[in-house]
């Protein structure tokens, strides 16, 4: 039966069936033909993978960022952002980093960063003469900030799934990898732009201009404050922060005038679709997970990976390659609802903090978007932009490195995930 499910999974994948299908199909014919279960367990599993109450976070914070987004106020990040470092060497590229890292506090997704301000700006660097491979690699790049700076879809979904961790406290566990990842690629960018010679802006903003942009994107920055700040102070949960996220998008963007009815019919129909496909993801890799639990894939796993070490330390590097590995074949959500069971318990019994493993599966896959042969978001920059993928996978490999070089400080340094949250409370 094992081998079932695993086999049909990897054909249907290679056929290029959608994931959430593959899922279903492999869990579904395994259920039927290698277990004396009843086949209502199938839609059974479905509805209690999506049955959370803190999964309703999702469907709000997108909503939120389509609903900011259609108040332009996109364009206000991008205006502070060129304000504040535009005129360093490397200037555009630094500002879709930084755009990345504010737009990150709104929208939780890589796929909507890439779509929105990491789009903008890549027209923005190719007109400026940056070679536009690197303008497509580098706005991928920064769009994997999104899922890490808080708040994050896929730090919802983690903490539902496991035991003993809450969404607040991989929130915040978010916010310490967000800032290092947005520091390394910085640093990468540098280091680009001196050996090909990318200038920044003639002149530096003054401070009437850093001023004036700052207050325009005042409105947008205050969100993620609202968030975080809500649920620290106890006033909302999560879940009742994306709706109050929602809320606030939807009155600032009638209070700027900045609606039109064309325009926000447009916002909640893409939000509407973007979760109903996330809903089928969770639904479809619930079956597929509650399979391999039933198997004892998991137990299997830890033992054998017992077999080769229990120092935690050796334990993080295996399940960090492991998950690395996979990253490359199965796209990231489906691949952290999968993973999340098979790996938790087995980092649990080595003694590693949940919130530790928590932001490595979640950063781990979140890197795993610009790596082909499965890179969603190298997907939508190669069709946003016009560039053929295999030159963009090219010219992402040192902006890949230095993701990796985050990924392995967050394995090797636990405080760098677990000291804010630790800080405010929210251990595990």
């Amino acid at each position: 039966m094992t081998n079932t499910l695993i086999i049909l999974f990897f054909a249907t994948l290679a056929l290029g069936v959608p994931v959430a299908f593959t899922m279903g199909i492999a869990g579904l014919v395994a259920l039927v033909t290698g277990t004396s279960l009843s086949p209502l367990v199938a839609p059974q599993r479905m509805f209690a993978g999506i049955d959370s109450f803190p999964l309703m976070a999702v469907p709000f914070f997108i909503l939120a960022s389509e609903l900011m987004t259609a108040c332009g106020l996109t364009s206000a990040l991008l205006r502070f952002a060129n304000a504040l470092v535009g005129h360093v060497r490397g200037g555009l590229g630094h500002v879709n980093i930084l755009v990345s890292m504010l737009f990150a506090g709104i929208s939780g997704s890589a796929l909507a960063d890439a779509a929105g301000p990491s789009a903008i700006v890549m027209r923005m660097m190719r007109e400026a003469g940056y070679d536009k491979n690197y303008a497509g690699a580098l706005s991928a790049a920064t769009a994997t900030i999104g899922p890490i700076i808080p708040p994050s879809i896929l730090a919802v979904i983690y903490a539902i799934s496991t035991k003993g961790v809450t969404v607040a406290g991989l929130f915040l566990a978010g916010i310490v990898p967000g800032l290092l990842l947005g520091l390394a690629l910085a640093v990468a960018n540098q280091f680009v732009s001196a050996k090909h010679d990318y200038r920044g802006r003639e002149q530096r903003a003054d401070a009437g201009e850093l001023v004036q942009s700052a207050w325009l994107a005042l409105p947008a920055l205050v969100m993620p404050a609202i968030i975080l700040g809500g649920i620290l102070l106890g006033v909302f949960t999560p879940t009742e922060a994306g709706a109050v996220a929602s809320a606030y998008a939807l009155l600032l963007g009638f209070l700027l005038r900045r609606f039109s009815l064309s325009g926000l019919y447009g916002a909640f129909v893409r939000a509407a679709v973007i979760t109903s496909s996330v809903f089928l993801i969770v639904a479809m890799a619930s079956i597929f997970a509650w399979m391999l639990t039933y198997l004892q894939i998991p137990q299997e796993l830890a033992k054998a990976i017992a077999s080769i070490s229990q120092e935690k330390l050796v334990v993080l590097l295996i399940l960090a390659a492991f998950t690395l590995v996979c990253g490359f074949f199965i796209d990231t959500l489906p691949a952290l609802i999968i993973l999340t069971p098979v790996l938790g318990p087995i980092a649990a019994s080595a003694g590693i903090d949940p919130l530790q493993f928590g932001m490595m599966l979640v950063l781990n896959l979140t890197i795993g978007m610009i790596t082909p042969p499965v890179g969603p978001v190298l997907f939508v920059i190669s069709t946003v932009g016009g560039l053929k993928l295999e030159a963009l996978s090219r010219a992402v490999l040192p902006l890949l490195l230095a993701e990796l070089f985050v990924l392995l400080l967050v394995i090797l340094v636990p405080g760098i995930s677990t000291f804010v949250p630790n800080y405010f409370g929210f251990s595990s």
